[in-house]
């Protein structure tokens, strides 16, 4: 039998009524102490029970961010009229305080919220933004409303406390389940049991344990705090299941090679993931480290098409890629005849490539060779060493010239200038059977030049390198690496390396 966490109800075991909860110990051992309530039901419980699916809505409330940074708004708009300062000054204050904040994670929704923790960091950013506002204003020779030091340490102490207040009002509402978020734990191990155990005891970290997720051998899964929902293979579905918001991922009964393939499965989901780090006991936490109880948490970065930019980078796409059509139309007008000139008619080859989310699209190029019928076009994998690619077709091949119409691919959004370049279906389908986690390359658009090919990794070279290089990329993206791949990419080709 297991104990399961039923929200708002009582305890019921063998005619017993009583409110209880259980605290985790370092050896295993778990131990009900008088705060959270809890239900007997067998461990083997399967998704789909009535009791642990949460009301449309109900842990899906987010805010916690939003409403600090109000409270930053609030407090210096007030500060602003007492001390007479609604000014430049006051306006650039704020601006860059609010800034600062943001760029620490101050204002990013955590686990733990203590005022104390954060003194350092806000003292820290409230000088930075006193400063440069200081610098600005003597530049720009602003001299109407400076405040004197006082004033500055007094809206400083007043910030710290109306923070201080938010922070106890979001904790009192994580507490009365008011707010919080349905979370799945990944492994019913002793540190997966420890967790749920704690947020069972801590609500104010406002994490709301629903079940487990693991596929332990048989007869393993018993006497757990809440329900085993499911295997590991099937963390994407159990996720819209169950609308959860955070997966807890601490150690499993799996390989890790195949925790991160299901992980990046999910991505589409709207869920965070948050990793216990593996000999988390050595470690000391730091600024990008959460807690619960005393286990530490990473979290792991939002998925690229999750970040507020990522719009801008189609929009980006759209715009550059149109201004390079145009301002290269001479040039693409010339490479055309000269094509149609040396290896005759069809300048234009089109080739099914694999996009987006495995998506088939037709990639454009300049031909530089006319395949002897399409199955060889399909399945032949490198023509530079063909003896009927002519002196042109080599030219363009060199100097990358024949990717040029992929422009309009871009323009009309089959693919990006920048992500992992589109490789055929016939070989998608054979290196997603050899190569770990070639199929994750498909998370972002295709790209006329990407990361790997940056870094060589282009023509007869290592497919398993490219698709590390290409998960890395889409890992870590953002616009300033874009446009480092685009400034190297320009390099590469004035160099003629391809």
């Amino acid at each position: 039998m297991a104990v399961r966490l039923r929200f708002g109800s009582r305890y019921h075991d063998n005619g017993q009524t009583g409110s209880q909860s259980s605290s985790y110990h370092p050896d295993g051992v778990v131990a009900l102490s008088d705060e959270a309530q809890v239900e007997r039901v067998p461990a083997t419980a399967v998704s789909g029970s009535a009791e642990i699916v949460p009301r449309p809505g109900y842990f899906r409330r987010r805010g916690a961010g939003l409403l600090l940074v109000l409270l930053d708004v609030a407090t210096l708009v007030v500060l602003s009229l007492v001390f007479d300062q609604f000014d430049f000054g006051a306006l650039l204050l704020g601006v860059f305080y609010i800034g600062f904040n943001s760029e620490a994670g101050l204002y990013r929704s955590r686990f733990t919220l203590s005022i104390l923790n954060d003194l350092p960091l806000l003292a820290g950013r409230f000088l930075m933004a006193t400063g440069l506002s200081t610098l600005v204003i003597v530049a720009t020779h602003y001299t109407q409303g400076q405040a004197p030091i006082l004033d500055w340490l007094g809206a400083f102490v007043a910030l710290v406390a109306v923070r201080a207040i938010g922070y106890a009002f979001i904790r009192y509402m994580r507490s009365r389940r008011l707010i919080g978020k349905a979370t799945l734990i990944v492994g019913c191990g002793m540190v997966g049991t420890g967790i749920a155990h704690a947020l069972m005891r801590e609500r104010s970290c406002g994490l709301e344990p629903i079940g487990f997720v693991d596929s332990p051998p048989p007869g393993m899964a018993t006497d757990l705090p809440l329900p085993l929902l499911g295997p590991l293979p099937k963390l994407p579905e159990l996720m819209a299941e169950y609308n959860v918001e955070y997966v807890l991922v601490a150690y499993t009964h799996q390989p890790e090679s195949d925790l991160v393939g299901i992980i990046r499965s999910a991505d589409r989901l709207p869920g965070g993931v948050a990793v216990v780090p593996r000999l988390f006991e050595l470690p000391s936490v730091r600024g990008g480290t959460d807690v619960v109880s005393d286990i530490p948490l990473v979290r792991l970065r939002r998925p690229a098409f999750r970040s507020p930019f990522w719009p801008l980078k189609r929009a980006g796409d759209a715009v550059v890629a149109g201004l390079a059509i145009v301002l290269l139309s001479p040039l693409l007008l010339l490479i055309a005849a000269l094509d149609r000139i040396v290896d005759g008619p069809g300048v234009i080859f089109r080739q099914e490539r694999v996009g987006i989310d495995g998506r088939t699209i037709e990639v454009l190029k300049f031909r530089s060779l006319r395949p002897a019928d399409p199955g060889e076009s399909e399945t032949k994998w490198n023509i530079s060493n063909d003896n009927r690619v002519s002196w042109f077709g080599k030219l363009l091949r060199k100097s990358s010239l024949d990717e040029l119409p992929q422009l309009f691919n871009i323009l009309r959004g089959d693919m990006s200038i920048v992500g992992p370049r589109p490789e055929r279906p016939h070989f998608v389908e054979q290196f997603g059977l050899l190569y770990p986690y070639y199929g994750s390359r498909h998370r972002v658009p295709c790209g006329l030049t990407g990361w790997a090919q940056i870094h060589g990794l282009r023509g007869d070279t290592s497919i398993a390198a490219r698709a590390r290089y290409d998960n890395f990329y889409i890992e870590n993206w953002s616009l300033w690496l874009d446009i480092k791949i685009i400034l190297r990419t320009v390099t590469s080709l004035t160099r003629g390396s391809g």
